[in-house]
Protein backbone atom coordinates (compact mmCIF):
# COMPACT_ATOMS: atom_id res chain seq x y z
CA UNK A 1 0.00 0.00 0.00
CA UNK A 2 1.15 3.42 -0.59
CA UNK A 3 0.21 6.67 0.23
CA UNK A 4 -0.23 10.32 -1.81
CA UNK A 5 3.81 10.87 -1.36
CA UNK A 6 4.52 7.60 -2.90
CA UNK A 7 6.08 6.17 0.02
CA UNK A 8 5.31 2.54 1.61
CA UNK A 9 2.75 2.11 4.09
CA UNK A 10 4.65 1.66 7.67
CA UNK A 11 2.31 -1.05 9.93
CA UNK A 12 3.15 -2.04 13.24
CA UNK A 13 4.13 -5.76 14.13
CA UNK A 14 0.21 -6.59 15.22
CA UNK A 15 -1.29 -4.68 11.90
CA UNK A 16 1.43 -6.51 9.62
CA UNK A 17 0.60 -9.58 11.41
CA UNK A 18 -3.12 -9.92 11.28
CA UNK A 19 -2.70 -8.45 7.33
CA UNK A 20 -0.38 -11.25 6.72
CA UNK A 21 -3.03 -13.84 8.02
CA UNK A 22 -5.35 -12.32 5.65
CA UNK A 23 -2.99 -12.23 3.02
CA UNK A 24 -2.23 -16.23 3.21
CA UNK A 25 -5.85 -17.05 3.71
CA UNK A 26 -6.91 -15.84 0.29
CA UNK A 27 -4.55 -17.81 -1.69
CA UNK A 28 -1.76 -20.17 -0.89
CA UNK A 29 1.94 -18.04 -0.61
CA UNK A 30 5.21 -18.99 -0.49
CA UNK A 31 7.58 -17.88 2.14
CA UNK A 32 9.30 -16.08 -0.43
CA UNK A 33 6.12 -14.03 -1.44
CA UNK A 34 5.22 -13.13 2.28
CA UNK A 35 8.51 -11.88 3.64
CA UNK A 36 8.78 -9.91 0.89
CA UNK A 37 5.34 -8.30 1.43
CA UNK A 38 6.47 -8.38 5.27
CA UNK A 39 9.51 -6.25 4.16
CA UNK A 40 7.31 -4.05 1.42
CA UNK A 41 5.47 -3.28 4.75
CA UNK A 42 8.32 -1.54 6.55
CA UNK A 43 9.01 -4.46 9.10
CA UNK A 44 11.81 -5.36 10.35
CA UNK A 45 14.17 -8.62 9.60
CA UNK A 46 13.79 -9.88 13.50
CA UNK A 47 9.82 -9.13 12.92
CA UNK A 48 9.35 -10.90 9.70
CA UNK A 49 10.73 -13.51 10.63
CA UNK A 50 8.85 -13.98 14.38
CA UNK A 51 5.79 -13.72 12.11
CA UNK A 52 6.52 -16.37 9.67
CA UNK A 53 7.49 -18.54 12.35
CA UNK A 54 3.66 -18.17 13.76
CA UNK A 55 1.92 -18.18 10.60
CA UNK A 56 3.65 -21.15 9.93
CA UNK A 57 2.76 -23.07 13.62
CA UNK A 58 -0.57 -21.91 12.57
CA UNK A 59 -0.77 -23.61 9.44
CA UNK A 60 -1.46 -20.18 7.42
CA UNK A 61 1.41 -20.62 5.92
CA UNK A 62 2.42 -24.17 4.16
CA UNK A 63 5.67 -24.40 1.90
CA UNK A 64 4.50 -27.96 0.54
CA UNK A 65 0.53 -26.80 0.12
CA UNK A 66 1.70 -23.93 -1.74
CA UNK A 67 3.66 -25.80 -4.33
CA UNK A 68 1.21 -28.60 -4.89
CA UNK A 69 -1.30 -25.88 -5.27
CA UNK A 70 0.82 -23.58 -7.80
CA UNK A 71 1.84 -26.89 -9.45
CA UNK A 72 -1.43 -28.26 -10.14
CA UNK A 73 -3.40 -25.18 -10.65
CA UNK A 74 -0.33 -23.77 -13.09
CA UNK A 75 -1.09 -27.28 -15.31
CA UNK A 76 -4.52 -27.87 -14.83
CA UNK A 77 -5.46 -24.14 -15.54
CA UNK A 78 -3.26 -22.06 -17.38
CA UNK A 79 -1.52 -25.68 -19.04
CA UNK A 80 1.88 -25.13 -18.52
CA UNK A 81 4.13 -28.18 -18.28
CA UNK A 82 6.99 -29.37 -15.54
CA UNK A 83 9.73 -27.07 -16.98
CA UNK A 84 7.72 -23.99 -16.72
CA UNK A 85 6.10 -25.00 -13.45
CA UNK A 86 9.51 -25.70 -12.23
CA UNK A 87 11.19 -22.48 -12.92
CA UNK A 88 7.87 -20.77 -11.52
CA UNK A 89 8.33 -22.44 -8.51
CA UNK A 90 12.05 -21.79 -7.92
CA UNK A 91 11.22 -18.12 -8.61
CA UNK A 92 9.07 -18.61 -5.50
CA UNK A 93 11.69 -19.84 -3.35
CA UNK A 94 10.70 -23.16 -3.15
CA UNK A 95 13.06 -25.86 -2.29
CA UNK A 96 14.15 -28.56 -5.00
CA UNK A 97 12.85 -31.01 -2.92
CA UNK A 98 9.84 -29.77 -2.77
CA UNK A 99 9.41 -28.94 -6.44
CA UNK A 100 9.88 -32.60 -7.13
CA UNK A 101 7.61 -33.87 -5.09
CA UNK A 102 4.54 -31.36 -6.39
CA UNK A 103 5.44 -32.11 -9.78
CA UNK A 104 5.16 -35.97 -9.21
CA UNK A 105 1.57 -34.96 -8.30
CA UNK A 106 1.06 -34.57 -12.22
CA UNK A 107 -0.14 -37.87 -13.28
CA UNK A 108 1.91 -38.88 -16.33
CA UNK A 109 -1.67 -39.36 -19.11
CA UNK A 110 -3.46 -36.46 -18.17
CA UNK A 111 0.38 -34.20 -19.09
CA UNK A 112 0.21 -36.22 -22.06
CA UNK A 113 -3.33 -35.80 -23.08
CA UNK A 114 -3.17 -31.80 -21.88
CA UNK A 115 -0.18 -31.84 -24.43
CA UNK A 116 -1.84 -33.21 -26.98
CA UNK A 117 -5.08 -30.82 -26.60
CA UNK A 118 -2.27 -28.24 -27.01
CA UNK A 119 -0.70 -29.01 -29.93
CA UNK A 120 -4.35 -29.93 -31.44
CA UNK A 121 -5.99 -25.79 -30.72
CA UNK A 122 -2.54 -24.44 -32.06
CA UNK A 123 -2.34 -26.60 -34.80
CA UNK A 124 -5.97 -25.20 -36.10
CA UNK A 125 -4.80 -21.71 -35.56
CA UNK A 126 -1.17 -22.15 -37.74
CA UNK A 127 -2.13 -21.28 -41.72
CA UNK A 128 1.69 -22.73 -42.32
CA UNK A 129 1.18 -25.39 -45.27
CA UNK A 130 4.46 -27.01 -45.27
CA UNK A 131 5.34 -29.94 -42.46
CA UNK A 132 8.05 -29.36 -41.11
CA UNK A 133 7.94 -25.58 -40.80
CA UNK A 134 4.17 -26.67 -39.38
CA UNK A 135 5.94 -29.30 -36.86
CA UNK A 136 8.88 -26.39 -36.01
CA UNK A 137 6.04 -23.93 -34.86
CA UNK A 138 3.98 -26.68 -32.59
CA UNK A 139 6.80 -27.48 -31.25
CA UNK A 140 8.67 -23.79 -30.17
CA UNK A 141 4.79 -23.11 -28.65
CA UNK A 142 4.96 -26.45 -26.66
CA UNK A 143 8.38 -25.48 -25.37
CA UNK A 144 7.66 -22.05 -24.76
CA UNK A 145 4.60 -23.46 -22.51
CA UNK A 146 7.60 -25.56 -20.19
CA UNK A 147 6.57 -28.81 -22.05
CA UNK A 148 10.12 -31.09 -22.85
CA UNK A 149 11.08 -31.81 -25.96
CA UNK A 150 11.40 -35.04 -26.39
CA UNK A 151 7.70 -35.92 -25.23
CA UNK A 152 6.51 -32.51 -27.79
CA UNK A 153 8.91 -34.26 -30.20
CA UNK A 154 7.15 -37.84 -29.90
CA UNK A 155 3.62 -36.60 -29.97
CA UNK A 156 4.52 -34.62 -33.35
CA UNK A 157 6.00 -37.88 -34.96
CA UNK A 158 2.71 -39.43 -34.26
CA UNK A 159 0.44 -37.12 -36.56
Amino acid sequence: MKNENNKPKIFSREQAKLKAESYCAYQERSQYELRNKLYEWGLHQKDVEEIISELIDQNFLNEERFSRAYTLGKFRIKAWGKLKIKQGLKLKGVPDKLIAKSLSAIDMDDYLSKLKQLLEKKSKTITEKDPFKRRYLLSRYAAGKGYESELISELLIRE
